[in-house]
């Protein structure tokens, strides 16, 4: 089953930047077969169920072990079976109706 998700990892305890734990949770999910896309507050992931939740997991696991105690993430996830759906696909139907 293929689902798209909205991941945003928070470090908490790292000090007010995150950028170098979000840097490093992006090097983790470009290793695995999914589609992803950073915006300003988070990542967007397309492919597998099973992908997805296999490269947010690593993205804890690895972040812990190098030295992150404490991460909260949000993940928003939606699935659909008529049709497989880009990103691209999703924004542009709303900018369609926006026109």
């Amino acid at each position: 089953m293929k689902c798209m998700a909205d991941l945003c990892v928070i470090p908490i305890g790292e000090g007010v930047s995150v950028a170098d734990e979000i840097a490093q949770c992006q090097r983790i999910l470009q290793r695995f077969p999914i589609e992803i896309r950073m915006h300003a507050y988070g990542t967007n992931l397309y492919g597998d169920w099973d992908d997805v939740f296999a490269a947010i997991k690593a993205c804890h696991a690895e972040l812990h072990e190098g030295g992150v105690t404490r991460l909260s993430s949000t993940i928003k996830v939606g699935t659909r079976t008529d049709k497989d759906q880009t990103f691209d696909d999703k924004i542009g139907s709303v900018k369609d109706r926006l026109s």
